[in-house]
């Protein structure tokens, strides 16, 4: 990865690049972007209060992100075989702070306990430990994941998923731009609020297809998804820089 070239590229963020430096690197591959709107209303209470809920077009939306991680290594410290390699999937909505739109996750699934371990402490984030499995052949992706952490809410992912149509990049104002260009997360640890910063070049995004076999990730925060097809977006590659947390609230 060269940082520096994927430092100039940000004319594609709506907000300045963090500032000071950046601690960690991370490779993301084959990502399935699932999105389900949700009335305010019913998710509204399923987040820290201190959060301001955003929405597109007076609609919120939850989205279930499942791909796989490579070359996850803090910077100056190369990347190791069992700790750096592993699938992810995550469970997410988003919030809006001082202008500077944001991921907030309800989980994080990854399938290696001590990045999970390690994202826990250091991040604050709702990791958990989960079998996970996620196989290319061809154009098609196969995904399971099964969470096994103890005493976490039982959560399963189960599709086959795959690009249908050539890459293109959303335009600011449209919903994919709004949903997916997003260079932080938001957290909550007492009563304060932590961002972290990411930056990484625009998503190339395609039109994808996906067959869910199973899907439980939602219930266990208590969300409905509704009884409808999701937005569906395809990510083959991206590179990512992470910056640490700062409290903001």
């Amino acid at each position: 990865m060269n940082a520096t070239a994927l430092l100039q590229q940000h004319q594609h963020r709506e907000h300045a690049l963090p500032t000071g430096p950046w601690i960690m690197s991370q490779q993301w591959h084959e990502l399935l972007f699932a999105h389900w709107p949700i009335a305010p209303e019913k998710l509204r209470h399923l987040i820290p209060a201190i959060l301001p809920l955003d929405t597109f077009e007076q609609q919120a939306w939850v989205g279930i992100v499942p791909f796989r991680m490579s070359d996850v290594h803090p910077r100056g410290i190369p990347s190791v075989r069992g700790l750096s390699y592993f699938p992810e999937l995550n469970v997410r909505t988003y919030v809006t702070i001082n202008g500077i739109p944001g991921v907030y996750f309800f989980s994080l699934d990854a399938g290696n306990p001590i990045a999970v371990a390690l994202a826990r402490n250091l991040f604050h984030l709702p990791y958990f430990n989960a079998r996970m499995r996620c196989q290319r052949t061809g154009d098609t992706i196969s995904y399971r994941s099964y969470r096994t952490h103890a005493h976490a809410p039982r959560a399963a992912f189960v599709a086959n998923y795959r690009p249908i149509a050539p890459v293109t990049y959303a335009d600011r104002g449209t919903l994919p731009y709004w949903l997916t260009e997003r260079y932080a997360l938001y957290t909550v640890v007492g009563q304060h609020v932590y961002r972290g910063d990411i930056h990484h070049p625009q998503w190339p995004l395609q039109a994808a297809e996906v067959d869910i076999t199973g899907n439980t990730m939602a219930e266990g925060h208590a969300i409905a998804l509704p009884d409808t097809a999701p937005l569906l977006h395809y990510s083959h590659f991206q590179e990512v820089l992470i910056w640490p947390l700062q409290r903001i609230i």
